[in-house]
């Protein structure tokens, strides 16, 4: 009896002292999986990588230009010429006003006119970029991407896409806060593609239109141009 009881209290002090061994390690291995958690790099969200996606293109878009624009000098008018320069990307069609479609939500038959990037898709871009250029030091109020320029020319190119689509103007419904206000439908239509496209296209395009890039850089960096509708379409 005297044996069973001393082999008891044996066993006894051994699984008290063996407890605060055990609670030590597992509190070691949940500071080991909590580091490990923490150091885990997060996925960036689907705007976070497009957006880098689109500052790369325009960095080596800048760089192509001969000679190189450096980031510190691009204005307004770098920015528009390279919104016309993804135009050749686009998706979107846009009649010209001699076309027999012009103005036609639904054409009946294809026509020659030609495919451009949507308004939805180009303001978009514009959004990205203006937020990229302040999370990589640009100042805000030197930002081009913020300039009234780009947004009187987004809203024309958004009006004649509008027009030459037959994009129907919507007024709003009056309420009791106040009278009702008319608005542009967006010419969307299409925007989703043109942006995969502008996403897809890789420096390989840029690389290949270097030489006309640089001659449309060169020619409107003298003054600012204003978008319109012609009879050969969007022009500027």
């Amino acid at each position: 009896m005297d044996h069973q009881n001393h082999h008891h209290s044996s066993s006894s002090s051994s699984s008290r002292s063996s407890l605060p061994g055990l609670a030590l390690q597992d509190h070691h291995h949940q500071q080991h999986q909590q580091a490990l958690q923490n150091n885990q790099p997060t996925t960036p969200s689907r705007y976070e990588s497009q957006k880098r996606r689109d500052w790369n293109t325009f960095g080596q878009y800048l760089r192509n230009q001969r000679p190189p624009v450096a980031l510190a000098y691009c204005n307004f008018n770098h920015v528009m010429d390279f919104l016309r320069y993804l135009d050749q990307f686009g998706k979107t069609k846009v009649h010209m006003q001699g076309c027999m479609f012009y103005g036609m939500l639904e054409p009946p038959a294809p026509c020659p006119c030609p495919l451009r990037q949507a308004w939805g898709s180009l303001d978009s871009l514009v959004g990205r970029l203006r937020a990229a250029y302040e999370e990589n030091g640009g100042s805000p109020e030197t930002n081009p991407f913020a300039s009234s320029t780009i947004r009187v020319y987004l809203r024309e190119v958004k009006e004649c896409q509008a027009k030459a689509r037959g994009i129907p103007y919507k007024k709003k419904k009056r309420t009791s806060t106040g009278p009702a206000t008319s608005g542009v439908v967006v010419a969307g239509a299409g925007g989703t593609s043109d942006a995969a496209a502008v996403a897809g296209m890789g420096m390989m395009g840029l690389r290949d239109h270097q030489s006309s890039s640089n001659s449309s850089s060169a020619s409107s960096s003298r003054r600012p141009n204003r978008t319109r509708c012609t009879s050969k379409g969007i022009s500027s």
